[in-house]
């Protein structure tokens, strides 16, 4: 059947500016990471495409090497893209990056002028596309000039392929010396894309200041913590878990602190009548900084468990006091 989007859609969620520029994006967006590659069927990944959009999801956050295998999440997005959502084009934010392995030899991967605008040319392709919204480096290279890192950035925005450039990755001091040599060359870092959740909060260290510094805005990839912060590890690690196939996390992160820890955050959840995802999402973005938290989703369901996180009331500081004793960072990590 075609595929005409609810009008309703942009009741549904909230948006955000970016930092200190004029783009807004949801305050949650979908990241096409793990669930969207040639593994997983084509039927299921449109569905929660077209749901996320019907929920007002408008930013839909991809990189060259996302699958598996690498690319193939480019590739089945273009595909969804030009079969539901090409009328809505201008009205959707697509991103993608480039900085970790994609193909043999000494470009295939990290920050050189080269591997950068390659990588740029190819995700193009795979997604059947002129230009893409928002374009990353993906990580910091400490073996190429930051200065030529950048500049195949602002290349891209001249060029037309990307309307604005972001990092993902990157330390603090690293942050501010990209958003300096790109001013010098008349382009905006708009966002950066930091991992960020109770376990992991690097962020915390310094990154934050900087994004105040400097006027940029943010986008936290793993809120969830690769499903720690979800209910789905409280009673064992079921059959078909990230966990149970050791892809990212495997059973040796479901230990005794960690339970101990995620079971007293679902407690807490619990008393507010959410799930323990949904607090996981509301703690995030309780920062200003933070503009927006990139999901997952494997299933409809799970996508909407997430996006329902929104209708929540923002959290009192009673309850972040609270969460802090569990929101320890390194939990689940593995030894």
């Amino acid at each position: 059947m075609p595929y005409d989007a609810d009008p309703a859609r942009y009741d549904q969620l909230e948006y955000a500016r970016v930092g200190a520029s004029g783009l807004k994006l949801p305050r949650i967006s979908l990241g096409l990471w793990n669930n969207f590659g040639g593994d997983r069927p084509l039927e299921t990944q449109r569905a929660i495409l077209r749901r996320a959009f019907d929920r007002g999801v408008t930013h839909f956050d991809l990189a060259n090497n996302y699958g598996p295998p690498a690319g193939s999440a480019e590739e089945n997005f273009g595909r969804i893209l030009h079969q539901d959502l090409l009328p809505y084009r201008d009205e959707l934010v697509i991103s993608s990056k480039a900085g970790y392995h994609m193909w043999e030899g000494p470009y295939g991967e990290w920050g050189s002028r080269k591997s950068v605008l390659s990588s740029l040319d190819q995700s193009l392709r795979r997604l059947q596309l002129d230009y893409v919204d928002i374009f990353y480096s993906h990580r910091f290279d400490p073996e190429t000039p930051l200065e030529e890192t950048m500049g195949a950035l602002a290349t891209a925005v001249q060029s037309g392929k990307a309307l604005y450039v972001g990092i993902s990755n990157y330390g603090p001091d690293e942050t501010r010396e990209a958003h300096r040599i790109l001013g010098e060359m008349g382009v905006r870092l708009l966002i950066h894309q930091p991992k960020y959740n109770m376990f992991e909060r690097t962020p915390e260290k310094g990154l934050l200041d900087a994004l105040t510094e400097t006027g940029i805005g943010s986008i936290v990839f793993s809120p969830l913590a690769q499903g720690l912060l979800t209910d789905r590890y409280l009673d064992g690690v079921p059959a078909g878990s990230r966990a149970a196939e050791g892809r990212w996390i495997s059973e040796d992160n479901i230990d005794e602190t960690y339970l101990g820890r995620a079971r007293a955050l679902n407690e807490i959840a619990a008393a507010r009548g959410q799930s323990l995802a949904q607090l996981a999402l509301l703690w995030v973005l309780r920062h200003e900084q933070v503009t927006s938290a990139l999901i997952g989703a494997s299933s409809v369901a799970q996508l909407d468990n997430s996006l329902d996180a929104l209708r929540g009331e923002a959290l009192t500081a009673d309850e972040i006091a609270a969460i802090e004793p569990h929101a320890v960072h390194g939990t689940g990590s593995r030894s």
